[in-house]
């Protein structure tokens, strides 16, 4: 059974909370977490920094949505090792935006944001360094040649979208340089 990591833009993108992406990169997030229920196993972390973070931008006792659906399952389904593995992070910081299990690079420290960084804490916790799904965030896009000289993977989901979005707000900030 394969073994995943999931950005919380995911869940967000499959409710259509995300603004800037269109239909068809809702359906490809809905698709992709039946597909998560269905067949894979979900990596969090023992101190539920991850599920604290879904729990907090989704609120799964509100709204009846599905990315608030997944999380309401992910929470019971837990302690079920057929759903979910967990791994120990170690947070150095009490906003627990740096960990000890981030790759040891300064590069990528440089340029990851501290509030992505416990998905990679994460992924790079976990024997099989499982890759991590990703949605809507185009950084991202420029992180996945370093990450993978540490063995971490990033599965981008509405790649082509992400990526014209991307040349766009390069192409801006080139014409405000001028």
């Amino acid at each position: 059974m394969t073994v995943i990591v999931i950005d919380t833009n995911v869940l967000l993108a499959a409710d259509g909370q995300a603004d800037h992406m269109s239909a068809e990169c809702m359906e490809e997030c809905l698709t992709r977490l039946k597909r998560v229920k269905a067949t894979e196993r979900v990596v969090l972390d023992d101190a539920r920094i991850l599920l604290g973070e879904y729990h907090h931008i989704l609120k799964p006792n509100s709204s009846p949505t599905y990315g608030s659906a997944f999380l309401k399952w992910l929470l019971q389904v837990e302690g079920n090792a057929n759903h979910v593995e967990k791994v120990t992070i170690t947070p150095r910081d009490q906003e627990n935006t740096l960990f000890d299990e981030f790759p040891s690079d300064a590069a990528l420290e440089a340029v990851i944001d501290r509030s992505d960084r416990k998905f990679f804490a994460v992924s790079n916790a976990h024997r099989d360094k499982p890759p991590i799904l990703e949605a809507t965030d185009t950084k991202w896009l420029g992180w996945e040649d370093q990450l993978k000289q540490h063995g971490i993977k990033v599965e981008v989901l509405c790649r082509c979208e992400l990526e014209t979005i991307r040349k766009r707000n390069l192409a801006r900030k080139t014409k405000t340089k001028r």
